[in-house]
């Protein structure tokens, strides 16, 4: 297939672009700076589209022959304090930049997409709840989760497709990226340690996992609608640090003060600190199926022991 990506030069888009070359398809990659196209996407396979400016329509030559669409594009959500500069970046960069990738295919398709895949997050569910969230579970009410309603909203606006995809993404978990190289250098110092007390939720997905639930989405016609993209079994904060400390083999015994993070990220903190436990209800019903189902299995993979 030809497959137009946004967002393949990130964490996630680089290794599903990876894997979407390894399986034959072709590429075209929109991106915000031609400059950081890693050099493995400067093939016969891949056609780049520079988009500088995502307050403006794509360029039109992106989409010519595609078969479908994977829209991952969108500021990292932990890059920075959540100023309202940074908040409407946010915004923007996932909800505007869509509806203008919409706008683009709406207008100049001349024929239906197979699909649209486009990414979401967990953050769309309430925090600090006892019950398990789901597919079918309401969404919360705070910044991220209007971000995430919003994001969906923006998907779907696109009429010429055959079917949509969400992916709704957990914490993604894999050294060179993400949440976890953030973690990294304090653990590796032996200076890591559970949140507070520790007790509350996390839910996360191994890179690779996301990577085959995105390419399984795109490529399989049963896929449509709305996918938690979480292994199914979410961990305490205490029951994570403990799993990164034994495969780095070092201590975990410093308890980090939640009045410290709050007081270094501001409401950013919220990423960290809000208990969530989201496990899918619809990919069991699929062919779908997790390699690292449990932390411990997907720390093993991470570290190699």
């Amino acid at each position: 297939m030809k497959i137009l990506i946004t967002g393949a030069t990130g964490f996630v888009g680089s290794a599903l672009a990876a894997k979407l070359l390894s399986d034959g398809h072709e590429l075209s990659i929109l991106t915000r700076d031609n400059e950081k196209v890693p050099a493995v996407f400067k093939n016969s396979k891949v056609k780049v589209f520079e988009w500088k400016d995502t307050h403006t329509l794509p360029p039109m030559e992106s989409i010519q022959g595609i078969t479908g669409v994977i829209n991952l594009m969108g500021e990292n959500i932990a890059a920075k304090r959540w100023t309202d500069e940074q908040k409407k970046k946010l915004r923007d960069s996932r909800i505007q930049s869509t509806i203008n990738l919409t706008t683009l295919l709406e207008q100049h398709l001349s024929s239906q997409l197979d699909f649209f895949v486009s990414a979401s997050a967990v953050g769309i569910y309430p925090v600090n709840q006892d019950a398990v969230m789901t597919e079918e579970s309401h969404p919360g009410k705070n910044f991220l989760a209007d971000l995430c309603k919003d994001w969906e909203a923006a998907a779907y606006t696109l009429k010429k497709v055959k079917r949509t995809v969400i992916i709704r993404t957990a914490v993604v978990l894999e050294q060179h990226g993400g949440a976890l190289a953030k973690m990294l250098p304090p653990f590796r110092l032996g200076l890591g340690g559970p949140i507070g007390n520790g007790d509350q939720y996390m839910s996360w997905i191994h890179l690779d996992d996301l990577v085959n639930l995105y390419a399984k989405a795109a490529t399989d016609s049963s896929f449509s609608g709305v996918y938690d993209g979480a292994a199914p079994h979410p961990v305490e904060n205490f029951h994570f640090t403990k799993a990164l400390g034994h495969a780095l083999h070092r201590p975990t015994l410093l308890p980090i003060p939640k009045a410290a993070l709050k007081l270094a990220f501001g409401e950013m903190s919220s990423v960290i600190l809000d208990s969530q436990k989201v496990i899918s209800k619809r990919l069991p019903e699929t062919s779908f199926s997790f390699r690292y189902e449990t932390i411990e299995s997907a720390m093993t993979k991470i570290f190699g022991h």
